[in-house]
Parts: C-alpha cells; structure tokens; sequence
C-alpha cells in the first residue's frame, strides 16, 4: 500500500489548487491557450496582441499564493488561498477621456488608448492581495476544481475592482 498512499498525498483539494496557481507561474500550455483566446476577443491590434501577452506572462510569472485554508465535506472541499498579484484594477477600470486619442479627422481611435494603455500595465508594480475560495468536487476519486466565477479569474488577472 505505500505506493498508493504517494498518490493520495497528491490527491487533496490544497494540492490541486497548488498545482492550479504553480500552472499560472509556470506559465503551462492550457494556461497560455487560455491567454490567446481571451486576447483574440479584444479590440487590440496584432501587436498590441503581442504586448497584452507578454504583460500577462510576466503578472502570471509573478503571482504568489499562500494556502489558508482547506475544508472537505464528503465529496466537496474548499481551499481558501490568499494571492498577490500586481494590481491592474484601476489602470483597466479607468474613465477613458475619448478626446485625447482622436486620429488625424478628430475621430475616437480606440488603438491609440490601447497602446497608453498598455504603456501603464507594461509599468504597473504595485501589488495586491485578494481572497479566493476554490470549491473542489470529488469525481472518481480525484479532486476536481470547479469551474472559477468571474470575480475569482478577475482576482487572478489583477483586475478585480472592490
């Protein structure tokens, strides 16, 4: 039975949480496949594309987490982790003045308040701390995390407003 007992220490709802953030840092293909199909439903232009990803690489890089909490109930669970992300929230939530990103006929141009603000994300440092509950459900004997609300992947993404 001891080598069973290896897989089990691999199979509780703190570890699979922990290999969800680490897939974050280490920036894993899914997690990276994810980035490229929220990036492709922006208004961005190619290389603004371009400069969105290697910010978001860089903040997933950097995420920290400490585990707080695990709880199970039967087939469910829930881990509370406390993150550390920069913090993009106001540079994303900001009011845009469209009169200062006109094209040469005076027309809004959304691409050149794009690239400002990329500039401010690409030099954005400050950090910030949020609470997540990851529920997990027990499928065929493995952990499961279930799927994240909005407000948990806005925490992560550093956009969440408060």
């Amino acid at each position: 039975s001891g080598c069973s007992m290896g897989k089990d220490m691999l199979n509780t709802p703190t570890k699979k949480v922990e290999e969800y953030l680490d897939s974050y840092q280490k920036l894993d293909d899914n997690v990276l496949n994810d980035l490229d199909t929220l990036i492709e439903d922006t208004d961005y232009t190619v290389e603004q594309q371009a400069r969105y990803r290697e910010i978001m690489k860089k903040h997933y890089s950097n995420l920290s987490y400490e585990i707080k909490d695990e709880a199970i109930d039967g087939d469910n669970a829930t881990v509370d982790v406390e993150i550390e992300v920069t913090d993009y929230s106001s540079i994303m939530s900001e009011e845009i003045d469209e009169k200062k990103y006109l094209d040469e006929k005076g027309e809004y141009d959304p691409s050149k308040y794009f690239d400002y603000q990329l500039s401010r994300l690409e030099k954005a440092d400050e950090k910030v701390k949020y609470t997540i509950t990851f529920n997990l459900t027990k499928e065929n004997d493995n952990w499961v995390i279930d799927n994240l609300d909005n407000k948990s992947m806005e925490k992560i993404h550093g956009i969440y407003i408060q």
